[in-house]
Parts: C-alpha cells; structure tokens; sequence
C-alpha cells in the first residue's frame, strides 16, 4: 500500500501486529468480522484457526474490536478502513472536532500561495493529520512510537488520498527540529494527558509539557495546543486564545490557538458562525465556546457574573462548553435572566427564549430537597420515567431513582441543586 508520504526518520518496516492484516488474507478476514459479535470471539478464533494462522487471527479480532470501538469517534464509513492501536482509539480526535479545527487553521489563513504546511506532533494514529490533509495542508505527522507512526501513514494514505503529501516521521517531538526545511507555517500539538496511573491534570506534567508546547508554537507562529477541557483559566497565555468545543452536547476538549502574524482582529464580541462558515481569526486572550455539529460559536465579551433571582417559570442548562469557557453571563444576558445560586450554572428566566447555548425547560414545581417528598409527588403525578440532573448536589441520580420506586406512565425531570444557597428540588419537563 502506498502512502502519500513515507515514513521517515528511524522507522522500521510494518509492525509484526501490523504487517499481517495488509496481506490479501489479512484484508479478507478484517472485511468479515466486520460486524463480528465480541461475545462470541473464543468460540469464533476456534473455528478460524482452522483455516488461518493463529496471529493472523489474534491481530485480526484485536483490529476488528478497535474499528468497532472507534466508530463512534469515526462513523462506519471510516473507522472500518482504518487501523487503531487500543491507547490510539481511546486518544483519538473524533472526526467533526479535527474537521472543525482543520477549518480554523483554514480561516486563519496562513501563507498566500500554495498548500501551507503543518506538523502534526503527538499525531497518534492521524485523526488531526487525515482532516489537516483532507482541507488541503501538506502535513508533517510527528510521532515516537513505531506501530503508531506506520498506522498513522496508513490512515491519511487511505482517507486522504489526494491531498497535498503528507509524511510521517518517527522522532521524539522535544528533540525533533522544527526549522529543517521546509519548515512548518503552523504547528498542532496533542500532547499525551494520560499516565500509567490515569488522567493527567497538570498540564506541566503532559507529554511534552503545557509550557514547551506555548513556546514550540510561539517560535513557529502560529498553531493550536490540545489541551484537557478542565484547564484553569489562569494558565491560558495572554497571547493566545482558548476554545472550548462540545459536539452534541458534550465536551470533548480545549484548544490553545496563537497567529502571531494573522490578521489580528477576530471576530466581534459575543459573534456567532452559522453551519459551514469559519469562526473568524485569532484574537489573543478570547474565550470561546464552539458547538458542533452545527459549528456555533459565541465568544466572551467580559460581562459580570449575573445577578442570583427566584427561581423563574423557565430553568435554563447551559451547553458544557458555555460552562467552560466561562460565558454563561453572555447566554443570562441573551435570555433577561439570572442565576438560582452564585456558584451554579443554572440561569432562570420568566419568558422563554430560543438559544442553541442552553436547553430550557419549564418549571413546574420548587421543593426544599426532601427526598419522600419528592416520592410522594411523583407518585401523585403517575411519573414512571425520571430524568435526574445535579448541580451542587451529593445524592447520585440512580441511587435516588432506586428510592423512589418509580411507576407510571408520565415522565419528569427533576434538578438537584442550590437555590439561593439552599438544597433545593426543581421539577419540570423540556420546554
């Protein structure tokens, strides 16, 4: 198979893991456990053993396990023509976050002629570099682990076929020289947030540190540093943007972005993108909040936090990366409302107005938290079906869906929270 790229610099040939799945005999036997049941797999490498090599079948069933795993970060269409490593699935950048940055290195407009280039480093197994090759860079793909580089020149090979070259280079990103030529107009860096003991909170302790990374990307120009959604504010560089993005709902990361030489002036404050259109340049110190699929995006224009009220007709929950990104005073703004407690994020409001930051829900009743209580009035109510959500609450939502034996036909939702610094139940439903 060829690449667009080769992979360079110290890389061996295919893995021993990997080299078997490329033959015509590897390729047939991915292709038909496609849709293979992980339950049956002893019964099932038994009976093909039969008729293959047993580490053709070992890497086949481990593969076949990753690409349905990684579905839902690729979608069918592409997670079954890639190849995955178990700690490259898990860390990959799910298509539409890597799409949208792509898109933002696009926007930003690096050089006026010819495909810009950019190295990827910590590129795993290419979910940054297939979307980066798809928008049309030439990229250079970082990495210091072998099976991960030859998997990641595999992946851009397949899903990027016709973009600009792409190469793949095995070398330790801390020692590896940016200014060999040709020099990169733009750097990403995904730098490892995971230890042997787990998640990694101290961006000083990521691999390679938060600090290196702001100084590779200063040196170069311009760049993005992914970086874990939970970052104190505090650490994000005057010189750089901070973005927070969720996609359906959920966050998925934070992005540290820098153009030293762009045009300088991003978009204006509290600004929003429609589907398809890019979010505007860079502006150092911005926060932003993105929302994908549909690729919104509101940014901070310094409010004050918004005032705590009684509890209104409407409960408003704003979108993580709103939360994030610490702009939920420009969606209380947007809605004439105001906070139930100073430190939750919850906004209430006496009308309901549409916002893509926040889903509403009407209110129908205020509790002080009492648990049989709240039995007693879901009883009342013929409510069977219970969606719980806390916010300054201790009690876990199953163990209180255990307690109240719920039966009936209606459902409810029911926030566990503060109001006014109070323990507090809010019952309603979606607006």
């Amino acid at each position: 198979m060829a690449h667009n790229g080769p992979v360079t610099d110290r890389t061996p040939s295919p893995a021993p893991s990997l080299a078997p799945l490329l033959s015509d005999e590897g390729q047939a036997l991915l292709a038909a456990l496609r849709d293979h049941d992980p339950a049956q797999e002893l019964a099932l490498a038994t009976r093909l053993r039969r008729d293959h090599p047993a580490e053709l079948v070992s890497a086949a069933l481990a593969q076949a396990r990753l690409r349905q795993r990684a579905v839902a970060k690729f979608g069918e269409r592409d997670a079954y023509r890639m190849y995955f490593t178990p700690h490259g699935v898990e860390q990959a950048t799910r298509t539409s976050v890597a799409a949208h940055r792509a898109g933002r290195f696009r926007d930003i407009g690096l050089r006026d002629s010819g495909p810009a280039r950019i190295t990827d480093l910590c590129c795993g197994v290419g979910g940054d570099a297939i979307e980066l090759a798809r928008a049309g860079f030439a990229v250079t793909a970082v990495d210091r682990d072998a099976v991960t580089c030859e998997i990641a020149a595999l992946n851009v090979t397949t899903l990027a076929p016709d973009a600009p070259a792409a190469t793949v280079v095995r070398a330790d990103v801390l020692t590896y020289d940016l200014a060999a030529a040709p020099a990169p107009d733009a750097l990403f860096i995904d730098p490892a947030r995971r230890g042997g003991r787990g998640r990694i909170f101290d961006p000083e302790a990521y691999s390679p540190p938060l600090s290196w990374a702001v100084e590779a990307v200063r040196a170069v120009g311009a760049g993005g540093i992914k970086i874990a959604p939970g970052i104190p504010h505090e650490l994000v560089p005057d010189d750089f943007e901070a973005e927070w993005i969720s996609d359906g709902g959920d966050v998925k990361e934070a992005v540290l972005w820098h153009h030293a030489t762009g045009p300088g002036a991003g978009p204006g404050p509290g600004s929003e993108s429609g589907p398809g259109a890019g979010p505007g340049a860079i502006t150092p110190g911005a926060r932003r909040a993105t929302l994908l699929p549909a690729g919104l995006t509101l940014t901070g224009r310094g409010l004050p936090d918004p005032p705590v009220r009684e509890v209104g007709r409407y409960l408003y929950e704003p979108d993580g990366a709103v939360i994030r990104a610490h702009l939920v005073a420009e969606v209380a703004d947007e809605l004439d409302g105001g906070l139930i407690d100073e430190t939750i994020a919850y906004i209430t409001a006496d009308e309901r107005r549409p916002t893509p930051y926040a889903v509403a829900y009407e209110i129908t009743d205020e509790l002080p938290f009492n648990l049989k209580r709240l039995k007693a009035l879901l009883r009342e109510r013929g409510v069977g079906i219970l969606t719980v959500k806390k916010r300054g609450s201790p009690v876990e939502p199953e163990e209180l869906r255990r307690r109240m034996k719920l039966q009936g036909r209606e459902s409810a939702t029911v926030f566990l929270t503060r109001v006014a610094g109070a323990p507090t139940m809010l019952l309603g439903h979606p607006a």
